[in-house]
């Protein structure tokens, strides 16, 4: 009499490969975070390719503009993650009431106060909170394809500093805040995918967070050179508001446990960079000393209270830290920027395969994918895979986002080696 199996689901698939255990294939994610998504172009691109339904399709990060990867994508690509983010934006307003809005011709939707004007140069001005009434937070160059930050550093005083002043940002989670965060945990639960949630609270100086794009008008050190330079002549102050911020993230994770907790697989926590392409911001000795503890705090209560996997971004040459970011309680490295100085991939497979999960590294998003044939995308994602995948350790995903301009036939072709490689 035959024996029936039950399918192994996508969450499954994705939480062996993270413990390292051989997956019953190589999992796959595009969309559950802000540095594995794909810009707004080449989602619709893919929607027109799979002759999937035709509408405008939501830009749910408009700071990069990526574009949203609905259920039926999801299902077309082989995604095996879901995503779940907070409510607000990069640029502090919520991701509802959706409007149209052309973007270089291409018509998509975007939040009810993703508000704008034109400057005179015809660069497009965005505005925190919807606010056209504040300074413009980002700007979007003529015939661009994401938003820069504006700096806006008005308050400055090098006599007066106040930790309180770059904290403003980090509030505890509302009520409101966690039973939202809580229904998109159950709904993302749902769809037997394995759930990735980027809550925010955790990124520790992250730089794309430091000019505050959210908050109308933002005090504490804003500029991103004196914010790195700060790390070095300003030590206290930036332990000064480490230790804040960890404190109110700790709250903030216990209330989500409390009300999501079984919902979620992975938190993305943070997406300080460190590595530059060929050397990196700070050295170890500086990690260790500023930015260690406050990981070890979070990936220690993440790690004793709930069965999460804690997930750090950094891009470049971070091969150097990988062992202290292990250290800190780091299950998972994204995005494996293999074109860096020392992140060959034998050799990070090698080193760190069997205690860090590398989640990314599938394909070049500088050359390869964007400049390649659909022959030699084909190419490298199989090599890439046959390096990584072995032993689990291995979520497919680009070099960090695919980017406006790469040809669809090269997402698909990227697409369809995964399927040969889970087909051999």
């Amino acid at each position: 009499m035959a024996t029936l199996t039950t399918p192994i689901s996508s969450r499954q698939i994705v939480l062996d490969a993270i413990d390292h255990r051989q997956p019953a294939r190589l999992p796959v994610d595009f969309g559950a975070t802000s540095v594995t998504g794909i810009h707004v172009t080449c989602v619709a691109a893919l929607r027109e390719y799979y002759g999937l339904e035709r509408h405008p399709v939501k830009v749910h990060e408009p700071y990069q503009m990526l574009g949203l990867i609905e259920a039926d994508l999801q299902q077309a690509m082989g995604i095996d993650t879901a995503g779940l983010f907070r409510r607000n934006t990069m640029f502090g307003f919520p991701n509802e009431n959706w409007k149209p809005w052309n973007f270089n011709g291409l018509d998509v939707l975007v939040g009810g106060d993703f508000n704008t004007t034109i400057d005179a140069k015809g660069d497009t001005l965005i505005y925190p909170q919807g606010d056209l009434k504040a300074k413009p937070c980002a700007r979007l160059p003529k015939g661009g394809f994401f938003f820069d930050s504006i700096v806006r550093q008005d308050h400055f005083d090098e006599n007066h500093l106040n930790p309180e002043d770059n904290l403003e940002e980090f509030t505890e989670l509302t009520d409101a805040e966690v039973a939202e965060i809580a229904a998109d945990a159950h709904a993302a639960r749902a769809t037997g995918r394995a759930v990735v949630a980027g809550l925010g609270g955790t990124a520790f100086g992250d730089i794309a967070l430091v000019p505050a794009p959210s908050l109308k008008d933002p005090r504490g050190i804003r500029d991103i050179a004196e914010w790195y330079m700060s790390t070095t002549s300003r030590r206290d102050y930036v332990h000064a508001i480490f230790s804040k911020q960890c404190e109110i993230a700790l709250k903030n994770l216990e209330k989500i446990r409390v009300a999501a907790g079984d919902d979620l697989d992975v938190l993305f926590l943070c997406g300080t960079d460190f590595g530059t392409q060929t050397s990196t911001f700070c050295s170890v000795a500086t990690f260790r000393n500023l930015y260690l503890p406050y990981y070890q705090q979070i990936c220690g209560w993440i790690h004793r209270h709930t069965n999460w996997k804690c997930f750090k971004h950094s891009c470049g040459a971070v091969e150097r830290f990988i062992d202290p970011l292990i250290e800190a309680g780091f299950d998972i490295l994204n995005p494996v920027q293999c074109s860096a100085t020392g992140m060959d991939p034998e050799h990070l497979k090698a080193a760190y395969g069997d205690r860090m999960t590398f989640w990314g590294g599938g394909v070049d998003t500088q050359k390869t994918l964007p400049f390649g044939t659909p022959g030699e995308v084909r190419e490298q994602v199989l090599r890439r895979c046959e390096v990584f995948a072995k032993n689990g350790g291995f979520v497919f995903n680009t070099i960090h986002n695919v980017q406006a301009g790469t040809p669809v036939a090269n997402i698909v072709a990227m697409l369809d080696a995964v399927q040969e490689f889970n087909g051999r």
